[in-house]
């Protein structure tokens, strides 16, 4: 919901050109309720509240604004304006916003932008999408191992301005590569001993990411050591940026929200929901539906090859939903254990066996307690003979069998295969064992009816 408290006096500053009102609305609060208070206004009224503080201030409240209003700011304002705030901004922030803009506007802007600042978004920019390169900062502490603790905290005094975190100091050899760190907190203990070398106070044996890993590989290595930063370097060991844990934190959101989307059989959107066109979205959920459709389809039609036992027995028809939510409920139960599982890394592809064994048990105890609760429902429910109604436990305890085996096993090979697993998503999974259990019911009626036939002529 959007804050309208000071919206109305806002716009009036704005009308008045009262720049001394702006600025001390600008400064008076954190960075991030300022940008909350301003989400009521055009992208224009934002950047004209932006304009009367300073150039830090106006980069840090920029940052906390929603993703389209800065996309929007940066394609109405001028290039030169523009320039300043994106050189001001960190480095993986301004990458990130770059990314969204309309290209023709990143080649006008660009070579506005600082040499330093604009050789390293280029750089930046050139590490693939889902890519550690593409997440990390290259604001840095970084230190020679040869100084001494005395000089290296009057260099990161020098340096702080211009660092996201200092909570790790890393260490570098003549040509940058990465010898080792040290933390903050250790500097600060031997100030008593300020001619301490770092090399005799750095931790040597560090884990490291390439440029290269995947960001949700390295969002999970941070957070199985709990560190708040992860140094990033190239195939020769040279130290070229680190992710800090807020970092790892959006590619944690992005990977769960890509997740969602695709166990409820959506396309991942790449904008917010209201800032995806009616078409775009049609088009991600129609291609799935579509599929969907096409695979339940498949019921129908196993469904009329047994239109002559149905005919017969109709009765059989009172069950299906029941048979087919039974087995697609527990294979999606399935399916979600085992996803999440392959996700935390509680459970790898070598561990196949032990998962089947444990959802065949599962399958068996569940399917025995719903089998027993659909042989009473069907003694109360329907006229027939209680070996007649048989039917109805025997295909439950094969329908939940087997989906608990499908909704265990597919998620499993898709892995194997080398295709994320979080496509073998819930209505996948229901899907098939939907068909499954149509074809488990009435075949196990089949049988049974035509035994009793044969018992009673």
């Amino acid at each position: 919901m959007i804050n309208t408290l000071y919206l109305p006096e806002l716009r009036e500053m704005l009308a008045t050109h009262d720049v001394a009102g702006l600025q001390e609305f600008c400064s008076a609060l954190h960075p991030g309720r300022t940008a909350e208070f301003m989400e009521g206004l055009t992208a224009a009224e934002a950047w004209a509240v932006l304009l009367a503080t300073d150039l830090s201030s106006r980069a840090e409240i920029f940052g906390f604004l929603p993703e389209e209003i800065q996309t929007e700011i940066v394609e109405i304002s001028d290039p030169q304006e523009i320039s300043e705030l994106i050189a001001q901004m960190p480095p993986d922030d301004r990458v990130d916003l770059l990314n969204q803009v309309d290209p023709a506007v990143v080649e006008a802007t660009l070579p506005l932008v600082p040499t330093e600042e604009r050789r390293d978004i280029l750089r930046l920019r050139a590490y693939p999408e889902g890519t550690a390169g593409a997440v990390m900062t290259t604001e840095v502490a970084k230190l020679s191992e040869t100084l001494t603790v005395r000089v290296a905290l009057e260099e990161l005094g020098r340096q702080a301005e211009d660092l996201e975190t200092i909570y790790y100091i890393y260490l570098v050899d003549d040509e940058d590569h990465l010898r080792g760190v040290v933390g903050a907190r250790q500097l600060v203990m031997h100030l008593g001993k300020p001619e301490t070398r770092l090399a005799d106070l750095m931790e040597r044996s560090l884990v490291t990411v390439e440029a290269t890993d995947d960001q949700e590989d390295v969002a999970e290595k941070v957070a199985d050591f709990d560190f708040l930063a992860i140094p990033v370097v190239d195939d020769q060991q040279h130290l070229v940026g680190i992710i800090t844990h807020d970092d790892v934190m959006d590619v944690f959101r992005e990977e769960a929200e890509e997740d969602a989307y695709r166990a409820a059989a959506v396309e991942p959107l790449q904008d917010s929901y209201l800032q995806t066109s009616v078409l775009s979205l049609a088009w991600k959920r129609g291609v799935w539906l579509c599929i969907l459709f096409g695979a339940a389809l498949l019921t129908a039609f196993a469904l009329k090859t047994y239109e002559e036992v149905i005919d017969k027995v109709t009765w059989l028809v009172f069950f299906i939903p029941l048979i087919m939510s039974s087995g697609g409920n527990s294979g999606g139960q399935s399916a979600t254990l085992v996803i999440r599982a392959l996700s935390n890394k509680d459970v790898t592809l070598d561990d196949t066996r032990t998962v089947i064994k444990r959802e065949l048990i599962m399958g068996l105890m569940l399917g025995g307690v719903l089998a027993l609760l659909g042989y009473l429902v069907g003694l109360w429910l329907i006229d027939a003979t209680p070996y007649e109604i048989l039917v109805i436990p025997i295909t439950l305890l094969v329908v939940v069998i087997f989906g608990t085996l499908c909704g265990a096993g597919l998620p499993l090979l898709f892995r194997r295969l080398g295709v994320d697993e979080a496509l073998m998503s819930t209505p996948f999974v229901t899907v098939l064992i939907d068909i499954g259990g149509v074809l488990i019911y009435m075949t196990v009626a089949l049988r049974m009816i035509t035994e009793l036939q044969e018992l009673t002529g």
